[in-house]
């Protein structure tokens, strides 16, 4: 078995929050149209993995919860579909462009970890979140990801 890996996956709270996903259970990771965050899901992601459920695209953004890698990558079925706004003309389902992993719910913070503490904060100067921040989807160190989990009062369960 390899070592556990962490990561940062991103949502906008508007189209899918850590409150749908504790209600959900588990979802399909569906709709990354980004090649370098595709290959890390397809790549590199194994089930067990950790990631942080970063709120994009509002005031402040935060880290607001944990949720685990509980799939194998396979391909992305919005990509096939002609009424999705992730539809792919170019994708075949011989030949998928586009991957995704289903993830599961492990918690939600009660004090999310906004961007601004974490950018105070000289720990996370090399934090992928900052060095490439336009991915929907980052590596993150063991460290920093049981930093963050300290930052929300949290452990790991």
């Amino acid at each position: 078995m390899s070592k556990r890996q962490y990561w940062l996956m991103k949502s906008e709270p508007d189209a899918y929050s850590i409150d749908d996903l504790k209600r959900d259970g588990k979802i399909r990771w569906s709709g990354v149209r980004n090649y370098e965050a595709r290959n890390s899901m397809r790549d590199e992601m194994n089930v067990g993995d950790r990631a942080l459920f970063y709120h994009s695209n509002v005031k402040p953004p935060a880290i607001v919860g944990t949720m685990e890698v509980c799939s194998e990558p396979y391909p992305d079925p919005l990509q096939f579909d002609p009424e999705s706004k992730y539809f792919d003309e170019k994708s075949s389902e011989s030949d998928p462009r586009w991957h995704l992993v289903d993830v599961k719910f492990v918690q939600k913070f009660e004090e999310p970890v906004t961007r601004t503490s974490l950018k105070e904060d000289s720990f996370f100067d090399e934090m992928q979140l900052f060095k490439r921040n336009r991915l929907s989807i980052t590596s993150v160190r063991e460290e920093e990801y049981k930093k963050i989990l300290e930052m929300a009062g949290t452990e790991e369960k």
